[in-house]
């Protein structure tokens, strides 16, 4: 007897979605469960970034409905829930900021529940739950060492790493990282791909948009493979061979149940 389906952490149902009237996503119909890892598979322009853009509020879709854990998106940005690691982040490297201050900035969400006095205060001088929340994220990153360290003399593996340590130390349900292993170093690469099994393993939903197919197969749990539409959804192992892969190139979905009970 097969075990039952899990629950869905992201639901959407017919997402239209477009720029400048040209369309992204297209009729996309999806379910991500929740407590598994999810590797999102496909190619340059498919939708895999404004996919995450609509789940963290920064565009609504045209048509369509997104709803996470049940409920509306905005509900969850709001409560903290969602926590986003994007490829291309906009922070100023430059800046004269630490480490320890940028992975406090996950924390942010959490301060609007302090006292008026405690939120007027600087950043190093927060309330001790956001610097317990903060050393443990540095440290599941391996970056304790460089807490002090300004974020503009770190390398780009390190620079990746902290930016997982701001959406850990944020404790969110779910974890959005788009393309979190390009452009780093193995090491880096390999402590990335730990620190969210371990996450997953936690309970947490990791949603990973990724174009390394290996980790994708070791760690994944769930892949949805997208080119506007939803080609395909289910294990790894049904999703990630050449015949699946064909049909993401071309764009085609496939509406046989290619999904198995976990």
């Amino acid at each position: 007897m097969s075990e039952p389906l899990l629950a869905s952490a992201i639901e959407a149902t017919g997402i239209y979605a477009a720029y400048h009237r040209q369309p992204v996503l297209s009729d996309l119909h999806l379910a991500l469960p929740q407590g598994q890892w999810t590797a999102i598979v496909g190619p340059n322009g498919a939708g895999k970034s404004t996919l995450f853009h609509l789940l963290i509020g920064n565009m609504r879709p045209l048509r369509g409905e997104l709803r996470v854990f049940g409920e509306s998106v905005a509900a969850h940005r709001q409560a903290g829930n969602i926590a986003f690691m994007a490829q291309h982040d906009n922070m100023e490297w430059d800046f004269p900021i630490s480490v320890r201050e940028t992975v406090m900035t996950g924390r942010y969400g959490h301060m609007r529940a302090d006292s008026f006095w405690r939120r007027r205060l600087p950043a190093r001088w927060a309330h001790p739950r956001h610097c317990k929340a903060v050393n443990e994220a540095l440290e599941a990153v391996n970056m304790t060492s460089y807490a002090e360290r300004p974020i503009g003399a770190l390398s780009g593996g390190q620079k990746k790493r902290v930016l997982l340590a701001r959406a850990i130390a944020q404790q969110a349900k779910i974890l959005l990282l788009d393309e979190p292993l390009a452009g780093v170093d193995a090491p880096s690469e390999r402590l990335i791909l730990e620190v969210l099994a371990r996450e997953r393993s936690a309970g947490r939903t990791i949603v990973m948009v990724t174009h390394d197919m290996p980790s994708a197969r070791q760690y994944a749990d769930h892949v949805l493979l997208i080119n506007r539409v939803v080609v395909g959804a289910g294990k790894p192992a049904d999703m990630l061979n050449d015949a699946m892969l064909a049909r993401l190139a071309t764009g085609h979905a496939t509406h046989e149940p290619v999904e198995e009970a976990p």
